[in-house]
């Protein structure tokens, strides 16, 4: 699909005026693509984890919290900052995750007032059943593709998330 602007015989020897305009409706088309892309990985995520139990968003949680770098669980608040979300979002997720003992609320050693969160023995093998559905999934959206492209793509995605703060999309 091109999303190159149109132009018409009558004006080709023209100068652009509406390189603006042409410009915003790229970007428009561009930005209304990966819209829709991001909500298609997202069905395509959620219908390969719905057997797993695990909502997209408690896959997310429970890879921070393995993943966590501060050599000790991470507080509610940690994770909070980190998914960019209030607090009481991961409330529920814990709970949720609580619930099929994937994780445990644990006191801070240091601060009792602290609460900790901690991968159980069953949310490490619920993080390998993950890691499977996530690659299924991701096999699913990028089978149109071939090496060339994926390389492409993950360029162009490395360029776009390395972009300054300012220019984000």
């Amino acid at each position: 699909m091109s999303t190159a602007p149109e132009t018409d015989s009558s004006t080709a020897g023209a100068p652009d005026s509406s390189t603006d305009s042409s410009t915003d409706s790229t970007d428009g088309v561009l930005a209304e693509q990966l819209l829709r892309l991001t909500r298609r990985l997202h069905r395509i995520q959620k219908r390969h984890l719905e057997p797993l139990g695990i909502t997209p968003a408690q896959s997310r949680l429970l890879r921070l919290v393995s993943h966590y770098d501060d050599g000790q669980p991470p507080r509610m608040a940690d994770l909070a900052a980190r998914l960019e979300v209030v607090p009481r979002a991961v409330t529920t997720l814990v709970d949720g995750l609580e619930a099929a003992d994937c994780v445990r609320r644990a006191p801070d050693p240091a601060n009792r007032r602290v609460i900790r969160i901690e991968l159980t023995d069953t949310g490490r093998a619920t993080l390998r059943r993950l890691r499977s559905a996530r690659t299924d999934a991701a096999e699913e959206i990028l089978a149109p593709l071939t090496a060339g492209q994926r390389d492409q793509l993950g360029g162009l995605l490395d360029a776009l998330m390395d972009a300054p703060a300012g220019r984000r999309c």
